[in-house]
């Protein structure tokens, strides 16, 4: 070892009070005894935490991050529960619906899939243009799937089979569909030319509201559309399996996706949820999933499904299961570097709710943030948007959810899903810089952040780190002075699981944390615990990291795929290890850096 990989090594090792037992193996337990380590584990888990440090050590001076790293306090109290904690996190979606059933998209659907294995929450997938004309082949912000069309005497020709090959592609795979109902074939638009745009990042984004955004010329053949569809798919999937599904009405109707008035939009959402629910009258229907918090037109809409008069049936009001609207950050490019805008995406969830909490008969209603990130454009590129394939964007993920979480309890509603929009583009180049879950297969570290809250459940249990900036400070200000190095925890039987994450708004080199993680209200009793600890940083669980590692090749070699597959899965920073509990209590101590999330989780029999 050089003497600067020396100096670094030495300082962390001391400044960060890592304790190293006598088998050479890292162990972040405090001054608690830990289980002998198996020479096997020496060799695996000892090997890579040295290399982790090392790694670490190499990053923090590259970067020029000299400082010493500063203490953070965390408490635990798993005696102290605050309500179940609502698996949210478990919605996804993207503006191709075509993407999904090709190598790589059915590859990331089964991944997602896979977070709600042995017994977890179920996942959803929502996606833009199900009922886009054309012959289905993708592109950036665009799908089709050529579900309605009308022959020479204008009648209607329906053909399920695209959109059902996207939905068995779902449910083969353990995801179920979040359905939005759009947008409006070609045959039925009232503004039918130009129908499919051609944007391209660098277009003006205004290119993509064509045809497909106009209302229909014919509300009744619209409304016996979605009868149908929704008949098929009862016929085709079974009633049981769609009942559980979740359908609403367009997208964003309050901005460009919608070219009719907040009038038009209202009768096209009544007709469709009559047409759903003539299909299947259990059906689970919501809306409106407008951008932002949706001012104006969401007020003029959750009074019309309350208490106006229904434009299909003539009754009062809209059936409404749930009510949904959108959240997004404001990144920015300052001095050279990103700078994230986590206020605006939290100060819009704020909003939303407020707004929804404000009607009493709403109180109970779930809702779904239906679109909720750190910005507003997953198929756009730039330099404020070049956090995305990093650790930013998984410590980003981490610090928004938990709030998300507060703000719920906060406004006391019912938080139902807080959906990413975020999946892959097929065949783009490695690491282009799109807002993706995975790319060309391989998966990204914000990705492993889902991994992680998959891990959480059961109660919402105190979780208080004397670093977290406060949720209204965080709301107004969002993460521009002190890092925020906070924690999310939840207690289920035998099991407490602890999310901390090391989030700034401004992607710049700093020091590290020294975290103390205090636990209280283990079971009485307990004299020793499991530990695994879980890390998304530059070390572990990134793909990206690795690929830089490796010179960013254009075309990676099969073993550095494999490699890269590899470095894009979960990986344990350490453990599983024992730290003893004594009086319901324990202790453990880890250095966690900038940008960097881990999950903790202590398991007892």
């Amino acid at each position: 070892m050089n003497d600067t990989f020396a100096v670094a090594f030495d300082r962390m090792n001391r400044t960060d009070r890592i304790k190293t037992n006598n088998k050479g193996t890292t162990r972040v337990v405090g001054s608690h005894p830990v289980r002998p380590v198996h020479p096997v584990e020496k060799k695996s888990v000892g090997l890579l935490s040295l290399l982790s440090l090392i790694l670490s050590a190499a990053t923090a001076l590259a970067g020029g991050a000299q400082e010493p790293a500063f203490p953070v306090a965390i408490r635990v109290d798993a005696a102290k529960p605050l309500g179940a904690l609502p698996p949210a996190w478990r919605f996804f979606g993207a503006d191709e619906p075509n993407y999904a059933t090709m190598k790589d998209g059915r590859k990331l659907v089964a991944e997602l899939g896979s977070l709600g294995d042995s017994g977890g929450p179920q996942v959803y997938f929502r996606t833009h243009h199900l009922l886009v004309t054309g012959d289905g082949t993708p592109a950036l912000k665009w799908g089709s799937t050529n579900v309605y069309t009308e022959d020479a005497r204008g009648r209607p020709v329906y053909d399920f089979s695209v959109v059902d090959r996207i939905f068995a592609t779902y449910l083969a795979r353990g995801v179920r569909p979040y359905v939005e109902i759009g947008f409006m074939p070609q045959a039925l638009s009232t503004h039918p030319e130009p129908y499919q745009h051609a944007w391209r990042p660098g277009l003006p984004y205004d290119d993509v509201y064509t045809g497909w955004a106009y209302p229909p010329k014919d509300y009744a053949k619209w409304e016996e559309l979605v009868y149908r569809w929704v008949k098929h798919c009862v016929e085709r999937f079974g009633r049981a399996e769609v009942e559980r599904w979740y359908w609403e009405v367009w997208n964003e109707p309050n901005i460009g996706y919608w070219k009719g008035t907040p009038e038009e939009f209202l009768r096209l959402h009544d007709h469709a949820i009559a047409g759903v629910r003539r299909a299947l009258p259990t059906a689970r229907v919501g809306g409106p999933d407008v951008a932002g918090s949706g001012g104006a037109f969401m007020q003029g809409f959750l009074e019309h499904v309350l208490r106006g008069r229904n434009f299909a049936t003539g009754a009062t009001g809209t059936p409404h299961d749930f009510v949904s609207f959108h959240a997004k950050g404001a990144p920015s490019f300052v001095d050279g570097h990103v700078r994230t805008g986590i206020a605006a995406q939290l100060r819009t969830i704020d909003q939303g709710f407020a707004r929804i909490a404000s009607f009493p008969e709403l109180r109970a209603t779930p809702i779904v943030i239906g679109e909720s990130d750190p910005d507003g454009c997953a198929a756009c590129q730039g330099p404020q948007l070049g956090y995305r394939n990093g650790t930013m964007y998984a410590s980003y993920t981490a610090a928004a959810y938990a709030r998300t979480v507060l703000l719920a309890e906060r406004h006391g509603v019912n938080l139902l899903g807080a959906l990413t929009w975020a999946f892959e583009f097929e065949d783009q180049p490695y690491f282009a810089g799109f807002r993706v879950l995975a790319t060309n297969g391989i998966d990204l570290p914000v990705l492993n952040v889902f991994r992680m809250l998959a891990g959480l459940g059961g109660q919402h249990v105190s979780a208080e780190s004397d670093r977290d900036p406060g949720l209204d400070a965080m709301v107004r200000d969002g993460v521009r002075g002190a890092p925020d190095v906070s924690a999310l925890a939840s207690l289920a039987p035998g099991k407490l699981a602890v999310l901390v994450w090391h989030y700034h708004d401004d992607d710049v080199p700093g020091p590290g944390a020294r975290v103390s993680l205090s636990l209280a209200g283990l079971p009485s009793g307990t004299r020793e615990a499991r530990v695994t600890h879980y890390r998304v940083d530059d070390a572990h669980s990134n793909a990206f990291a690795e690929w830089k590692r490796m010179g960013s090749p254009i075309a990676p070699s099969r073993e550095q795929y494999d490699r890269l597959l590899a470095a894009g899965q979960l990986a344990k920073l350490d453990g599983p290890s024992s730290v003893h509990v004594d009086g319901g209590s324990a202790r453990l101590e880890f250095a966690l850096p900038r940008q960097a999330v881990s999950l903790v989780v202590v398991e007892w029999p």
